[in-house]
C-alpha cells in the first residue's frame, strides 16, 4: 500500500505532532502528499527506548476519516489519552521512539465452527479484532511476534484486550476480524525510519 517514503513521513509527522502537543506549541506546516488525504485506518505507538517499553498506543481501527487526520489525532492520542498511562512530558521526548502502524480495513473471519478460527490467522500478518455486544477489542500484528504467542493464544488475548474471558472466541456470538498492517518504526529516538518486517 505505502512506500517507504510514505512511511517514513508518516512517522516523521506523528513525531512532530507529538512533541508540537507535548511541548504545547501550534502543530503547523505539515506538507503531506495526496495519498494521505485517503481514508486509512491507523495506530500510532509510542515505546520507551532503550526499555523497549510501551508508552502510548492509540489508533483508528477503520478507515473513517483521512490518514492525514487519523495520524494527527493518534499521535496526540498516544502521547496524551492512553487510559493505561499518563501524559508523556516533554522531558520524555527524547527517550521515546515512534512507530506508525498503516491498517487495511478489518474483514470478519467466516468459519463453520469456532474452533477453526486458528487456521484462519497468521501469526506475523494479521491482527485482530474481537468483538462481543458492547465489547472490542483490537492487538495489532506486532503484538503476538513480539510475545511469542501461536494464533490461539493471539485470539485468547485479544478477547481478554476486549475485557472478555480469553474462550470468548470460541462463542457462536462472537465476532472476530483480521487486517494487516505495514508498519514503520524509528530505530531510534527522532532517528532513522525503518519498515518492519513482522514475519521475519
Amino acid at each position: 500500500m505505502f512506500s517507504d517514503e510514505e512511511g517514513e513521513l508518516a512517522v516523521t509527522t506523528a513525531r512532530r505532532v507529538v512533541e508540537s502537543h507535548v511541548k504545547r506549541e501550534k502543530i503547523s506546516g505539515l506538507d503531506l502528499p495526496e495519498s494521505f488525504k485517503n481514508k486509512f485506518g491507523v495506530f500510532v505507538t509510542l515505546t520507551t527506548h532503550p526499555q523497549d517499553e510501551l508508552r502510548g498506543c492509540i489508533g483508528y481501527p477503520e478507515p473513517i476519516i483521512s490518514l492525514e487526520d487519523a495520524l494527527k489525532d493518534s499521535a496526540i492520542s498516544a502521547s496524551s489519552r492512553d487510559p493505561r498511562f499518563p501524559p508523556v512530558k516533554s522531558q520524555e521526548l527524547g527517550g521515546i521512539t515512534v512507530e506508525v502502524s498503516l491498517l487495511t480495513p478489518p474483514e470478519e473471519i467466516k468459519v463453520k465452527r469456532c474452533q477453526d478460527l486458528p487456521n484462519q490467522i497468521h501469526v506475523g500478518e494479521d491482527g485482530l479484532i474481537v468483538q462481543k455486544g458492547w465489547n472490542r477489542g483490537l492487538l495489532l500484528p506486532q503484538v503476538p511476534v513480539e510475545w511469542g504467542w501461536d494464533a490461539e493464544e493471539f485470539l485468547s488475548q485479544t478477547c481478554i484486550k476486549a475485557g472478555l474471558p480469553p474462550d470468548t472466541w470460541l462463542d457462536g456470538d462472537t465476532k472476530v476480524f483480521k487486517f494487516t498492517a505495514e508498519v514503520f518504526s524509528e530505530e531510534s529516538p527522532r532517528g532513522k525510519v525503518k519498515r518492519r518486517r513482522l514475519s521475519e
